[in-house]
């Protein structure tokens, strides 16, 4: 059974030309939570239709309202290891 997560990414980042905050990277919402933007998990749907109906009427609301095209819907099969090494930290 697949499942259908749903994020919106509220961006800060300063990655564009002359510090400018990218939102889109090739028609793909940018990301990048060390320079600030906050990724907020909206839910978890049934079908790909369910997760665009959400989006829908989450672009009526405060904040998502003006990020309106950074929402990223992905698809992970239940009961799948999605994550299967482990990993490492790096200093900062």
């Amino acid at each position: 059974m697949k499942v259908y997560p749903l994020w919106h990414v509220g961006h800060q980042n300063e990655a564009g030309p002359d510090g400018g905050t990218v939102h889109l990277e090739d028609g793909v919402v940018f990301v990048d939570e060390q320079d600030g933007d906050d990724v907020k998990l909206l839910g978890v749907y049934s079908s790909e239709a369910a997760a665009e109906e959400r989006i829908r009427r989450a672009r009526l609301l405060p904040g998502f309202a003006g990020e309106p095209d950074c929402f990223q819907i992905g698809e992970f099969e239940l009961d799948e290891d999605h994550w299967t090494e482990g990993f490492v930290r790096l200093p900062v």
